[in-house]
């Protein structure tokens, strides 16, 4: 999974995508890789994760080898005219953004992909050995996939066009990129879950690298008779609440691909916290 230069991470809101993407870069940090986290939409919960109290658009240090940023579609904007566009210096590029903002939040796709290009950017300048992207939610992620392909179809030809192009190669090049998938063992998560993967393998965007079931329930040690025949009380109680959930996530979990489940952490208190935990079991599982 690490081995790719790009790795989106997205999930049904809610799931504990910002905490698995955390918890990714950590682990890539821990053997010795130079990683970028970057959030492409909403900071806020990636920046918790990963322990500091906001994300700028330019990387700041999380620790040794680990650097965050989020994206911030005014600098994308700016960025992508100077440098991929070779703007004239002489030109107003601020002016000039300003007023392509307009056409940013009309024409379909544009926002998206300078969205989605900042952190394909990232890979292009190669300061990293991976850059893991907190993505937009599953219900949102089919428009920042399909982003360069739309522009591609708007614009035939010209340097907007070959830029567009080359973000579909590299997004679609399993050698480079590759998304996982973050999930729960409930109804709506699974279905959305479910349903991407069809339409994500159908359209060929990007590769399904993993998908990862997030907040397990281990089982316990007794069969539920023995829980059974405990006293009254809130130990039993508690006993066989978590027996019942347990079997329900794995009514749910049968319907997705064999990968790993990451475990629902009961004593963990802050999301910094939790992302260290969750990369403890990242290393331990994939």
């Amino acid at each position: 999974m690490l081995d790719r230069s790009l790795l989106l991470v997205s999930g049904k809101g809610g799931v504990g995508k910002s905490a698995v993407t955390a918890a990714l870069a950590i682990v890539a940090a821990r053997h010795g890789k130079r990683v970028l986290a970057i959030a492409m939409t909403e900071p806020l919960g990636l920046a918790a994760h990963l322990g500091v109290e906001t994300l700028s658009y330019e990387p700041v240090t999380i620790r040794p080898g680990l650097y965050g940023a989020v994206v911030d579609r005014a600098n994308a904007l700016d960025e992508y005219l100077s440098l991929q566009l070779r703007a004239a210096r002489a030109l107003p590029i601020g002016y000039l953004s300003k007023a392509l903002n307009v056409l940013v939040d009309t024409a379909p796709g544009v926002r998206e992909i300078i969205t989605m290009g900042k952190p394909i950017f990232e890979v292009w300048e190669e300061r990293w050995d991976i850059v893991i992207a907190d993505a937009p939610p599953i219900g949102q992620l089919q428009s920042y996939l399909a982003a360069p392909r739309t522009i591609t179809g708007l614009v035939p030809t010209g340097a907007v066009q070959e830029q567009a192009a080359r973000l579909e190669a590299t997004l679609a090049d399993p050698t480079l990129s590759g998304l996982v998938l973050v999930t729960t063992a409930e109804e709506l998560p699974i279905i959305e879950t479910r349903e991407a993967i069809a339409e994500i393998d159908e359209r060929r965007q990007v590769v399904i690298v993993d998908v990862l079931a997030n907040r397990i329930f281990t089982p316990l040690d007794s069969p539920r008779r023995t829980i059974e025949s405990i006293d009254a009380g809130d130990a039993r109680d508690a006993a066989l609440l978590h027996s019942d959930l347990t079997d329900q996530q794995g009514e749910w979990l049968d319907a997705l691909p064999d990968d790993p489940h990451l475990p629902y952490l009961f004593d963990v208190r802050t999301p910094a916290e939790i992302a260290e935990r969750l990369a403890d079991e990242c290393e331990r599982l994939l």
